[in-house]
């Protein structure tokens, strides 16, 4: 099982309460679930107490030489992020990344890695109220700040506050597989992949209630019916509205087009399906509504850039269970 272990995140001072919280609740212990454990450890430039955004204090144990420990790095957000990090932080980040480690952070903390240098040539994101700012700041580092995460292979960026969640649950998807990373979100009562960008909570249309009432139906009806073809115009008609309302509709309450969420669900139920079952491929296939296994080959080449056979060997278990295997959405 290809994965991370060890977590280690770095507190800046005046530390957002939320990002803290949400590192502590994602990467809880969740054994009992089938989860793998995950050992997470706060480091500071100072070990001692730290100030949070809302002025409440906690003590730090561990500094920076923790870093370099980690499978994960995490660079946490805080108030204080206009200010550049200490040149012994900028040079535990990079030395942990030259170890190997993936770091990762979101909201303002891409400041404090884009000061590092790992994002300079890449593409990254922050919270959308500071886009401007971030861009004059970093220009070697081009930032779209409509998406909520951008992945970069060794060094990942999230979008503002609570897109953190989406960040990590990628991260635990991309590592660990799509049971993991869905269990954990079962567990959080969140759902295990947003679809669209930042973008879709900027000015967003807000659905009367009846529509998203219905647009709610479509989705449970649809996910539950993976297996069959399902044409646009069906889930307008199930959705009591003309295809041309549904679409515009449906984009704004997911931020995706109905075509590119089934494309979604149903490869997300083929991850479920190699890592809980004994299916054949083929029999995968048809069950996510694919008419052969080749087509399904296709498909998961294009999003997870290997076969299904090669991530079912990685990511499947000795002793795969059909009844372990939920629909989500």
């Amino acid at each position: 099982m290809a994965g991370f272990a060890t977590i280690t995140a770095y507190v800046p001072k005046q530390a957002t309460m939320l990002s803290l919280g949400l590192v502590a609740e994602m990467f809880n212990n969740r054994v009992h679930l089938g989860v793998p454990r995950f050992d997470v450890v706060l480091c500071t430039d100072r070990p001692g107490p730290v100030t949070t955004d809302i002025g409440l204090s906690f003590t730090v144990d561990h500094g920076l030489e923790e870093l370099d420990k980690g499978d994960l790095v995490l660079l946490l957000p805080g108030n204080t992020f206009r200010s550049p990090p200490s040149a012994a932080a900028v040079d535990a980040v990079r030395a942990a990344h030259e170890s190997g480690a993936i770091i990762a952070t979101h909201c303002v903390g891409s400041y404090h890695l884009a000061a590092t240098g790992l994002l300079d040539g890449a593409q990254a994101t922050t919270h959308w109220r500071f886009a401007a700012d971030f861009a004059a700041r970093f220009p070697a580092v081009t930032l779209r700040p409509e998406a909520l995460y951008i992945d970069e292979g060794q060094v990942i960026t999230g979008a503002g506050a609570a897109a953190s969640i989406d960040l990590y649950l990628h991260l635990l998807r991309r590592e660990h597989g799509v049971f993991v990373a869905n269990t954990i979100a079962r567990d959080m009562v969140v759902p295990p992949h947003r679809d669209g960008g930042q973008a879709q909570y900027i000015e967003t249309p807000v659905l009367a209630d009846n529509d998203d009432k219905r647009l709610t139906a479509v989705l449970d009806w649809a996910a539950s019916n993976l297996h069959r073809p399902i044409p646009v115009d069906e889930l307008a008609a199930r959705a009591l509205m003309s295809p041309r309302t549904f679409a515009r509709r449906f984009k704004a309450a997911t931020g995706a087009t109905p075509h590119a969420w089934l494309l979604h669900r149903r490869l997300t139920r083929a991850e479920e399906l190699l890592e809980r079952t004994t299916l054949s491929i083929e029999e995968v296939a048809q069950r996510v509504g694919y008419a052969s296994a080749t087509v399904l080959r296709e498909r998961f080449l294009k999003r997870r850039g290997v076969s299904p056979r090669a991530y079912r060997q990685v990511f499947g278990g000795p002793s795969a269970n059909e009844d372990n295997v939920g629909t989500q959405y």
